[in-house]
């Protein structure tokens, strides 16, 4: 049997489609700031509540969106919950950016053209970057 309807393709996508929700985890900043803690070390939940005016209970949803995503890794010691960054959550939304960045690298060096064009100096920090 075929399916030809749009919400069977549309059902498919979305359950291929494992980027989004990696985004939407993303595009919290308490949860980036989350992360960004857990590329230092290993961390409990109540560390990673520390900084944000947020409850324990609060923190742990946080957590588990992280960990949903792929993105975080729980282990429970007794009451102790411990978190570490799981980096392989984040190699498809970097390779999906990755594809877009040669379009960044495209437009900074036409500025820089134009710069030095108008008669900008380059500067020492500058030359590394005309590779």
């Amino acid at each position: 049997m075929v399916e030809r309807s749009a919400d069977a393709r549309s059902a498919r996508a979305q359950s291929a489609d494992t980027l989004s929700p990696v985004f939407r985890a993303l595009a919290d900043p308490t949860r980036r700031a989350m992360l960004r803690r857990l590329a230092d070390e290993e961390r409990t939940v109540g560390e990673l509540a520390e900084p944000f005016a947020m409850s324990l209970a609060a923190a742990s949803k946080h957590v588990k969106v992280l960990e949903r995503v792929g993105l975080v890794r729980r282990t429970v010691h007794g009451r102790t919950h411990r978190c570490s960054l799981d980096a392989h959550g984040l190699a498809e939304a970097q390779a999906w950016l990755a594809f877009y960045e040669r379009f960044w690298a495209e437009r900074f060096d036409a500025l820089d053209r134009l710069l030095v064009a108008r008669g900008h100096p380059r500067t020492d920090d500058d030359a590394g970057d005309a590779e």
